[in-house]
């Protein structure tokens, strides 16, 4: 019985059995990729021209007089004999966002997992657009209402915190009262609530209902299945948001010198006429400051553009660190 031989096919052609068809030389997802990747190289191009610049700038104000630019806690940078350093303002720069921060991340986890997992959909939606709402609120908005609004709530608040808890360090100052570190940070609260909040309740939102469907067929509550399931699941997106919010206090400028008292200090009180950020010394000086003091300012920039650098660094670490222990884990 003889053999018939099917004619062979050619890599190229159409017929069955041929290998795959020939590579295109440009499509949309090379199109796509070279796009992505150019953004990606422009974002690292900005950020080392920014560096450039504020290094370049800073130099001349640093050598000026290293130590005491990184340990003065006073600004003159006019006369013939002009000092000035950043302690005073790295301090309170630190302190108002650390305070804005235990302020407001507890009230935005707490909204959060009202929106995702408490509140009505209907009401969720509608709440959680007027929060997404509120994040899109000019800063100098929140500054002018904070000190025209906030003052005299702030000056009572202080004052009830030094009658009954003056015996503390921090709630140690007796007057006069108003602008200072609290009201800075109660608006700096207010100002990143809504992020920490819109990030936190889209990350509680992605948790697998498997989870917290087995969690409540185990016997859990409602709390013990959210507690037990959804926020170890949104652990590392907690993180990030959290510090998204960091970063916004530690850069906010407008309504923190809107609100601060512009004193240099290095101390724990909140209550006193005192404190004063790198961004709103910046915002308050940068106008009328000659030559030796923009570079000065723009030396501060520097400091504050290295401690977001560090805080964003840290916060990638932790949540790979966390993304590499939930993989091991499972």
């Amino acid at each position: 019985m003889s053999q018939q031989t099917l004619p062979s096919t050619s890599a190229g052609s159409p017929g069955g059995g041929g290998g795959l068809p020939p590579r295109k030389r440009f499509s949309g997802d090379m199109f796509f990729r070279g796009t992505a990747t150019a953004a990606g190289s422009m974002v690292l191009v900005i950020i080392a021209a920014i560096a450039v610049f504020l290094v370049v700038k800073a130099i001349p104000a640093i050598n000026k007089d290293t130590v005491n630019f990184f340990t003065y806690k006073e600004w003159f940078t006019d006369g013939d004999q002009p000092k000035f350093g950043i302690a005073a303002t790295v301090f309170g720069t630190v302190l108002t966002a650390a305070l804005a921060l235990l302020i407001s991340v507890p009230v935005a986890l707490g909204i959060a997992l009202c929106l995702s997992h408490y509140a009505h959909r209907r009401v969720a939606t509608t709440l959680g657009f007027v929060i997404d709402l509120l994040a899109a609120v000019p800063s100098v908005v929140f500054g002018l209402w904070g000190r025209d609004y906030f003052y005299e709530p702030i000056t009572d608040l202080s004052k009830w915190l030094h009658d009954v808890f003056g015996w503390l360090p921090i709630f140690g100052s007796g007057g006069p009262y108003g602008k200072s570190v609290l009201l800075g940070s109660v608006v700096l609260a207010i100002m990143i609530l809504p992020i920490v909040t819109s990030l936190s309740r889209e990350v509680f939102l992605q948790t697998p209902p498997e989870n917290q469907e087995a969690a409540l067929a185990l016997g859990s509550t409602k709390w013990e299945m959210i507690r037990t399931a959804v926020l170890p699941y949104g652990r590392a997106g907690i993180i990030a948001s959290v510090m998204l919010g960091l970063g916004r206090a530690l850069g906010e400028t407008i309504a923190l010198a809107l609100t601060l008292g512009s004193v240099f200090a290095v101390n724990f009180d909140f209550l006193g006429p005192g404190g004063i950020t790198i961004a709103s010394n910046i915002a308050n000086r940068f106008g009328e400051a000659n030559d030796l003091g923009r570079g000065a300012l723009i030396a501060s920039g520097l400091v504050l553009f290295v401690i977001t650098l560090i805080v964003n660094m840290g916060a990638r670490a932790i949540v790979y660190r966390r993304r590499e222990f939930v993989g091991g884990s499972a």
